[in-house]
């Protein structure tokens, strides 16, 4: 008898966590904390649900950021540490114990998209651990059952060796056998693939070469024809690349999220401007809430804009002007969620 009422009560904390899970589908917002002054999570919390943002991607397991979010209805991809994934892939013990403290005191209050493992630690020195640690805090989520909470890592996009046209876009060969090994577990499982994509970083490289409507989303016309499809954005252009390229390792059906991609507003001269911060993020939301990518054109790409917050103690330059919000909250340019 105890044994069967310990399986219903397991059996009713599944259901309570299945019904707390979000589809996944929509837009959010990267919540970095690299800055001395910025506003306490409590307040944070309240700016995000004011501004109706229902998702957000911390990069790491800051407690104090998930007490505030606790029965916030914000749903949270959550990242390791870039030096906890060697640890990671090596010691199921160390799995575990992250997932103890860091998912399952909250797993029945926030609503976790998936965890990643690492930022960008793909392409790098670090290329084969990320499938190990991968496979050990899936094991570690089962352990405390907790299935159904996907485990992915961030991938740039420059780990593509091709891209352009997008149905050409393959992996690089020094990561492509990770990849392959992330890609079928990924499918297997039925997890998304984490991608940062930046039109602003390839424009400033080739502003000669790029027509800046294709990047800000207000281009009339085709400006790239591949086959039978047509881009009118390089936004589109970049996810379908990473779609091609998933589908040159066997892994067509893994869904594809956008989980950095942004605008700085100051730190490289006329390239840097509010307006064209602005331009880019908004257009960039309006375009993924109504439409797919040529490639598949019924499913909306799940996005997030970097960044919240204007961070100072990030690189100077552009990496410290990439938020929508000013330490005080204040706003540095409007954009509608």
């Amino acid at each position: 008898m105890d044994s069967f009422l310990l399986s219903i009560s397991a059996l009713c904390v599944f259901i309570i966590y299945l019904s707390s899970l979000a589809d996944g589908s929509g837009i959010g917002i990267n919540y970095g904390l690299l800055g001395d002054n910025l506003p306490p999570p409590d307040q944070v919390t309240t700016l995000l649900k004011s501004r109706n943002i229902s998702q957000i991607r911390i990069f790491s397991p800051d407690h104090n950021v998930l007490n505030a979010l606790q029965n916030s209805g914000i749903q949270v991809i959550i990242g390791t540490f870039n030096q906890e994934v060697g640890t990671l892939a090596g010691d199921i013990n160390f799995a575990k114990a992250w997932v103890q403290t860091n998912i399952v005191p909250y797993v029945q209050t926030i609503k976790f998209r998936c965890i990643s493992i690492g930022n960008e630690v793909i392409p790098g020195d670090m290329n084969s651990l990320v499938f190990p640690a991968m496979q050990n805090m899936n094991a570690a989520l089962q352990f405390f059952s907790l299935f159904q909470i996907p485990v992915s890592t961030t991938v740039g996009i420059n780990a593509l060796a091709s891209s352009s046209p997008p149905s050409t876009g393959d992996f690089s060969g020094d990561v492509k056998p990770a990849i392959e090994q992330i890609a079928c577990f990924l499918a297997n499982n039925g997890f998304p693939l984490l991608i940062t994509a930046y039109p602003y970083f390839s424009y400033i490289h080739e502003p000669s070469l790029i027509q800046l409507p294709f990047v800000l989303f207000t281009s009339p016309d085709i400006v790239v024809r591949d086959g039978n499809l047509g881009y009118k954005n390089m936004f589109d252009a970049m996810v379908d690349a990473v779609y091609s390229a998933l589908e040159k390792v066997g892994a067509s059906g893994v869904e594809v999220v956008i989980c950095e991609s942004g605008w700085p507003s100051q730190g490289n001269g006329d390239f840097t401007t509010t307006e064209l911060a602005q331009t880019y993020n908004q257009n960039l939301l309006n375009h993924v809430r109504g439409s797919g990518t040529p490639k598949k054109p019924d499913k909306n790409v799940e996005t997030y804009v970097f960044a919240l917050f204007n961070e100072n103690q990030k690189d100077p330059g552009v990496e410290q002007h990439f938020g929508l919000f000013n330490p005080d909250m204040t706003e540095v340019y409007h954009v509608d969620f």
